[in-house]
């Protein structure tokens, strides 16, 4: 597949933001727009890219911040799973935990489930259900790559204390539907530096081998 893939750090707790095209028609998807709409699109444009699809990979608010801004201004489909819908409506709530404010998303135009396949231009994804850090998480999988969202990082996987979270689901999520992909398959994280999913396997501390 011909595709191009930036990554974008955005909003106050730093998400990584990612906006992926296909090179061959121009259409772009972007994954967790957390934050700074207006550098998302610029981005984009300046790529030559058009953002036809927007994914939340789960609701929390430092990860759909930008949603309204990219759909007023886009047109741009948006997809959740829809056991995270509360969080994405409660989007307020829960960044007043943090001493911080959130702007209201819209609802989804679609929800994801387990095993649906994405298409955007010539690009294919297969959608992973990984809860845990949240009951609707998902992970997106293609062309060697898998963007998990808040479920595993660099040595570690997400928290699981805010509401929704379950952390023994989360690692089963992990070691059942992440670990199980081939170990060179790139991951790309909702914070934090990528790594592969051999590296997690031989020594993620929380999932790995040696646990």
């Amino acid at each position: 597949m011909s595709m191009l893939v930036k990554a974008l750090m955005v909003g106050p707790l730093q998400v990584n933001c990612f906006l992926i095209g296909c090179l061959a028609t121009r259409q772009a998807l972007v994954v967790d727009p957390g934050d700074d709409g207006e550098r998302i699109l610029d981005a984009a444009q300046s790529a030559d890219l058009r953002i036809t699809t927007l994914v939340n990979t789960h609701g929390h608010f430092d990860h759909i911040g930008a949603n309204r801004f990219l759909v007023e201004q886009t047109g741009a489909k948006l997809l959740l799973h829809l056991d995270d819908l509360p969080l994405l409506r409660g989007s307020r709530q829960h960044a007043a935990l943090f001493g911080l404010t959130a702007e209201l998303s819209p609802d989804p135009d679609r929800f994801l489930a387990d095993g649906d396949e994405l298409t955007v231009g010539e690009l294919r994804w297969t959608i992973l259900h990984t809860p845990g850090h949240s009951p609707g998480g998902i992970s997106l999988y293609g062309d060697g790559r898998v963007w998990v969202g808040d479920s595993l990082f660099d040595g570690s996987v997400g928290r699981t204390d805010l509401p929704g979270g379950d952390h023994g689901l989360l690692v089963r999520s992990v070691r059942e539907k992440l670990l199980t992909l081939p170990a060179a398959t790139v991951v790309h994280p909702g914070h934090g530096p990528d790594t592969t999913i051999g590296r997690e396997k031989r020594s993620n501390p929380f999932v790995g081998d040696g646990v």
